[in-house]
């Protein structure tokens, strides 16, 4: 090996390294500080994920443009051309509403949901030009899948106290907390540090395939001697929160996950896990008082529930609220609750963005899926679990953004993007031993 090529594949593990030690401190302050915790200086940009995502565009904008020419390994990505796309028409539906003029109190939210969108920005093109091989991707996917197994643990604490357990962070001098737990029926809903229960049950069902893969597959390949076994147990966590979050949503995204998991299983699995997964829901829907009765309740009276007719009755308005601008939109962040809640990112979209932002976001979550599906025809079985993984990932969160506006709660619009940005990673490393591996954050 010449020393060139050494010296290459030093500079690749280098920034690899240095891209999942980056996207590590972000999930950390995604999952662990309440989503609601901001620096109350900056206000509604003061959120510490949010502040982190900027600075990973930055290092990213950085390494880009300090890659040398030879370092670069062309690897054609669907997530990025996507997203840029999205970005360009939310781009142009924010200046053609400034030039319209509007109200002081929707410019600031206006200005805050843009720079949010860049710092996801960072977040995904870290995810997708940093990570490069194998183990990089099986860390990052690892580090999601305790990470939401202790989101989910505090969920549960949550429920069975009735006690928030974080509202320490809003004594903390200089910063300042919204949200909480709330009840539905009597019932404690759980949020874990998300500000509503449904980002909590987003980011946890999002986050339940790649369990099931570690799960599967033994961590990904961990050295520790009964690793496997330990994976199962953020599965049965996620799981029991989602039973008893009292939530449509919570229940309709984790069989949506079990769902489209069941092909990736090895066939002497599914037969277990479905076995397993039923005496479990049996057995937490027996342990918790009336938690049967409000959960069929749910369901039954769904028709009638305000929360579905508000729903329902929004998509009558769709047309009106879209004739002023129905190609770009009224303006990315613009349409405050005011007018209307919607409930329903997909249909707040379609207004803020118009028919072209709408068309890119889907074609952002398909691409994301696709390149997610196409690390499948990978060599390695760790990379096709991973690719399944990824791609469930993606769909659950595109149904889940059905039931609630997802983009506008930090903890499930940053849990897209970093999934989103995997996506584009797993695609970059099965083809790396057709096209040659891509120099950390050099990949074009």
């Amino acid at each position: 090996m010449s020393r060139a090529v050494a010296a290459h594949r030093g500079t690749k593990t280098r920034r690899g390294t240095d891209a999942v030690t980056m996207l590590t401190v972000y999930l950390v302050l995604l999952l662990a500080i309440p989503s609601g915790v901001v620096v109350t200086a900056l206000g509604s940009l003061g959120s510490p994920s949010l502040m982190w995502g900027l600075v990973l565009l930055g290092w990213w904008t950085i390494s880009r443009l300090q890659t040398r020419a030879f370092d670069l390994r062309p690897i054609p990505q669907p997530v990025r051309f996507a997203f840029s796309a999205f970005v360009v028409i939310v781009l142009l539906s924010f200046a053609a509403a400034m030039l319209r003029g509007q109200p002081s109190d929707q410019v600031s939210p206006a200005f805050t949901a843009l720079v949010r969108l860049l710092s996801w920005a960072g977040v995904l093109l870290v995810a997708v030009d940093g990570i490069r091989t194998t183990s990089e991707l099986a860390s990052m996917v690892r580090r999601i899948g305790v990470g939401a197994g202790l989101l989910a643990t505090l969920g549960l604490l949550q429920f069975l106290t009735g006690q928030a357990l974080v509202d320490f962070f809003g004594t903390i001098p200089g910063l300042s907390m919204a949200g909480g737990i709330q009840e539905r029926a009597g019932v404690i809903r759980a949020s874990g540090t998300a500000i509503h229960p449904l980002e909590y049950a987003t980011a946890l069902n999002a986050a339940l395939p790649l369990v099931i893969a570690a799960a599967i597959s033994r961590g990904f390949g961990t050295r520790q001697s009964r690793g496997g076994l330990w994976w199962w147990l953020p599965v049965v966590l996620i799981s029991i929160s989602s039973m008893v979050g009292v939530s449509r949503s919570a229940i309709i995204g984790f069989a949506v996950a079990v769902i489209t998991m069941i092909p990736a299983l090895p066939r002497g699995y599914r037969a277990a896990v479905v076995g397993m997964g039923t005496v479990l829901g049996v057995a937490v829907l027996t342990a918790v008082p009336g938690l049967l009765a409000t959960t069929v309740r749910l369901f039954a009276g769904a028709a009638s529930d305000p929360s579905t007719q508000s729903r329902t009755n929004g998509l009558e308005r769709v047309p009106e609220f879209m004739s002023t601008s129905p190609l770009i939109g009224s303006g990315f962040g613009i349409f405050l609750p005011r007018y209307y809640i919607f409930d329903n990112e997909w249909v707040l979209l379609a207004v803020e963005v118009g028919v072209l932002g709408f068309v890119a976001f889907f074609g952002f979550f398909g691409a994301a899926i696709w390149s997610a599906l196409r690390a499948k025809r990978s060599r390695e079985s760790e990379v096709r679990m991973m690719g399944h993984a990824l791609a469930a990932s993606m769909f659950n969160v595109a149904v889940l953004f059905a039931f609630f506006d997802g983009l506008s709660f930090p903890l499930a619009g940053g849990m897209l993007f970093m999934l989103a940005g995997l996506c584009g990673s797993a695609l970059a490393t099965a083809s790396a031993p057709e096209r040659g591996a891509s120099a950390g954050l050099g990949g074009s």
